[in-house]
C-alpha cells in the first residue's frame, strides 16, 4: 500500500492535517470521503483537485467515498462566498445528483475491488431527522463561541449571514459523525476553505462518542497570475460535454502558462512522480514545445471524456491553427465538423439565400448582420487584401462565385485574417 501523504507531498497537495492521520493511514486500509454539493449538473475543472485527491486516495489503497450534497445543497455552505447562494428547487438538486453521480465513474472505481468507491448522499439521513431531534442530539454538543471562531462564519458576520448558513457548518460536521458511526468513515478531506467545518465533524465525533476521526485540507488552486483556476472569459470548464466541448476542454489545458503547467501536472495527472519530473526537465530545456500542457490535455481530455475526443480534438486544432487545406477540411465527418463548430463563432443562413447569391461578396454580406464583416465595402476591403478565406480556400476576387462546396453538404467555415473563424450553418 503506498504511502498516501507522502503521494500528496511531491505533488504539493497538502496545506493542513491533523495529528494522528499519517498513523491511521499506515495501520490500515482507511475510509475516507469529500462532500460535494450538487449546485450544478456537472462537476468542473475547479472540483477536478478534490476528485484527483479521492482518485489518488484509492489508488495507495484506501477506500473513498463519495458525499453528494442532498441535503446540504439545499442549505448553501458559506465558506469562501462574500453572500448567500440562492436556494435550488428539489427537482434541480435530485437531477444534478444524478449526473454528478456518472462523472465520477471516470474517475473512481466502484466494482471489483476490496477498496472500491462508495456514492453516498446525506438526504437520506437528513430527511428522517426532524429538527428538534438535530438541536438535542447534535447542537448541543457544539457551543456557539466554537461555531462563531470559525474563519467561514467570521468572514460573513459584518456583510450579515442567515442562521440557515451559519449552522451548514453543524450540518457538515454531523455528516462525517454519521458516516464514522455508520460506514467507518475514519478521515474528511477537501480544500483548505473547509478545514472549519471538517474539524467541527472531528470535534463532534469526539464529544459525543470519545472517537477519533481525521481531517485533511488541499491548497486552494490559483493561477500564476492570480487569477481564479478553472475560470475563463466564457466561465467554468465543464466536465459535461454539453457544457464545454471536448475540444474546448482540451484547449483550456493546452493554453496554461508554462509555471502553472509544472504545478498542474503534479496534481492533475495521474503519472508517477519520476515520470512527471522527467517531463519537467524535458519542458525547461524546449519550453516552445509546450510538453507539458500537451501532457495534461491529452491524459484530461481521454480521463474525462474519451481517446476518440482526444483525437478529435487535437484535429479541430490542427484545422484552426495549422496549415490545413480544403482537401483535408473535406475528410472530416460531422461529428469533427461540429468539433469546430464548438470553437468558433456559429451563424445560420437559409438554404433559399445562399443559392442565390450571385458572388462571393453578395453571400458575405449577407451575413454582415452577424458581425462577420461590418459592411460590404469592409468585406471588399479585406477580399482585396487576400485575408478572407472560405473552406480553406483564399478568396482573392469579390465578383466571382466560385463552386464553394458545403462541407457535409451544409457547413462552410469563413476565415476573417489570421485567427478570426466562423462556422456557418446552411439550413
Amino acid at each position: 500500500m503506498k504511502n498516501f501523504l507522502e503521494e500528496l507531498k511531491w505533488r504539493g497537495m497538502i496545506h493542513d492535517v491533523t495529528p494522528g492521520t499519517e498513523e491511521q493511514l499506515s495501520k490500515e486500509m482507511t475510509i475516507g470521503y469529500i462532500g460535494f454539493d450538487p449546485t450544478a449538473d456537472s462537476l468542473h475543472i475547479g472540483n477536478m483537485v478534490q476528485v484527483m485527491t479521492l482518485s489518488l486516495f484509492q489508488k495507495c489503497g484506501h477506500k473513498p467515498v463519495v458525499l453528494i450534497g442532498g441535503a446540504t445543497g439545499m442549505v448553501g455552505d458559506p465558506s469562501g462566498k462574500s453572500k448567500e447562494r440562492k436556494f435550488l428547487d428539489e427537482k434541480i438538486l435530485i437531477n444534478n445528483q444524478n449526473k454528478i453521480k456518472i462523472q465520477f465513474e471516470k474517475f473512481l472505481n466502484f466494482t471489483n475491488s476490496k477498496n472500491r468507491a462508495l456514492i453516498v448522499n446525506n438526504n437520506s439521513w437528513f430527511n428522517q431527522m426532524s429538527i428538534l431531534k438535530f438541536l438535542r442530539e447534535i447542537g448541543k454538543h457544539i457551543t456557539i463561541n466554537y461555531m462563531l471562531a470559525k474563519d467561514s462564519v467570521k468572514n460573513r458576520l459584518e456583510s450579515g449571514i442567515s442562521f440557515a448558513e451559519f449552522s451548514y457548518q453543524l450540518v457538515q460536521g454531523y455528516d462525517f459523525y454519521w458516516l464514522w458511526k455508520n460506514k467507518n468513515v475514519k478521515i474528511q478531506m477537501g480544500g483548505s476553505d473547509q478545514w472549519g467545518n471538517i474539524v467541527l465533524g472531528t470535534e463532534l465525533i469526539r464529544r459525543k462518542d470519545s472517537g477519533n476521526a481525521y481531517a485533511l485540507t488541499t491548497p486552494l488552486l490559483t493561477k500564476s497570475d492570480g487569477g481564479k483556476f478553472g475560470k475563463t472569459e466564457e466561465g467554468n470548464v465543464w466536465l459535461d460535454p454539453k457544457k464545454t466541448s471536448p475540444y474546448n476542454f482540451y484547449q483550456f489545458w493546452i493554453n496554461i502558462s508554462d509555471q502553472d503547467a509544472e504545478k498542474y501536472i503534479k496534481i492533475f495527472s495521474l503519472k508517477e512522480k519520476k515520470e512527471v519530473e522527467e517531463l519537467i526537465i524535458r519542458s525547461k530545456k524546449d519550453p516552445q514545445e509546450r510538453i507539458l500542457q500537451k501532457e495534461l490535455a491529452n491524459e484530461l481530455t481521454i480521463l474525462t471524456h474519451s481517446e476518440k475526443d482526444l483525437i478529435i480534438a487535437i484535429k479541430t486544432s490542427k484545422i484552426l491553427f495549422g496549415n490545413s487545406s480544403f482537401d483535408e477540411l473535406k475528410t472530416l465527418n460531422d461529428l469533427e465538423l461540429k468539433s469546430i463548430a464548438s470553437a468558433v463563432p456559429n451563424i445560420s443562413i437559409k438554404r433559399k439565400l445562399y443559392y442565390e447569391n450571385s458572388n462571393t461578396l453578395d453571400l458575405l454580406s449577407s451575413l454582415t448582420g452577424n458581425l462577420i464583416f461590418s459592411s460590404k465595402s469592409d468585406a471588399r476591403r479585406m477580399i482585396a487584401n487576400g485575408a478572407v478565406t472560405i473552406n480553406k480556400n483564399k478568396i482573392d476576387n469579390s465578383e466571382d462565385m466560385p463552386n464553394l462546396e458545403l462541407l457535409n453538404k451544409k457547413y462552410l467555415l469563413i476565415q476573417k485574417g489570421k485567427k478570426k473563424y466562423y462556422f456557418v450553418i446552411v439550413k
